[in-house]
């Protein structure tokens, strides 16, 4: 991948589930590197190995054999306390069912990650309104995810997970609940915020459409990479955003 520098690398990763006497390979010696600023997709049908293998590049499971190392850290030997303070401040997370907290408003969700890095309270809700503007939600600050739509609450979602300026973005199905037009204006604002900031996306999907925004697409079957191939996107940010502002 030339000089780019990489900030992901996946090192011979194993994982065997243990299903009462069973044993299930979900992931059978991966390796591979992810460079900074990239927008990569991992691809498969239900069972692929892809949601463990995103588990496994965020640090949610431990391996069973391998490593993964993001920037010089190896996190597969980290404590989980370790882990936690690193993900705060390196990661950003984006859940297909959202996963935002019903009792809070928009603004109050965005803030959120701010909060576990000590930042005051007025620098954090002009932190959160900056980029849920971005996202086209100036006008929800104070709505509650039940007054919102699927779409809506999805780029608080986006927002939530941009807010920190995180080197990485984990992004797990995350149209999944969402029609084919807010599907095409989420993945342009990830694409689009991604860029503008050098970040590198990390989108896992059994979608072969959503593949097609991604720089990179690795294709996984029976927990092994059968496939893995760069790829021009087919479609611009720009354009697969036209019409994601607010509603007037």
């Amino acid at each position: 991948m030339g000089n780019t520098e990489t900030i992901i690398l996946v090192e011979g990763l194993t994982k065997v589930f243990r299903v009462g006497s069973e044993k299930i390979v979900a992931l059978s010696g991966v390796s591979f590197d992810i460079p900074r600023g990239q927008i990569c997709c991992i691809v498969g049908t239900s069972g692929s190995g892809k949601s463990t293998l995103l588990n496994q590049l965020a640090g949610l499971e431990k391996p069973t054999k391998g490593r993964v190392t993001i920037g010089k850290r190896n996190i597969s030997t980290m404590s989980e306390g370790a882990l936690a303070r690193f993900r705060q401040q390196h990661m950003g997370f984006i859940f297909q069912s959202y996963n935002l907290m019903a009792a809070m408003t928009a603004l109050e969700n965005v803030s959120m990650p701010l909060i576990f890095r000590g930042i005051p309270k007025n620098k954090r809700e002009l932190t959160a309104k900056k980029i849920l503007d971005e996202v086209g939600l100036s006008r929800r600050l104070r709505h509650k995810p039940s007054q919102m739509s699927g779409g809506q609450q999805q780029r608080v979602g986006i927002a939530r997970a941009f807010v920190g300026s995180p080197k990485i973005i984990f992004a797990d199905e995350p149209t999944g609940n969402l029609d084919t037009k807010t599907t095409v204006e989420v993945m342009g604002m990830m694409v689009r915020l991604c860029k503008g900031q050098g970040q590198t996306l990390v989108l896992v999907t059994h979608d072969l459409e959503i593949a097609e925004y991604a720089d990179r697409i690795i294709t996984m079957r029976d927990g092994e990479v059968v496939d893995d191939r760069l790829n021009t996107p087919s479609i611009s940010p720009a354009d697969a955003e036209e019409g994601a502002r607010d509603e007037k």
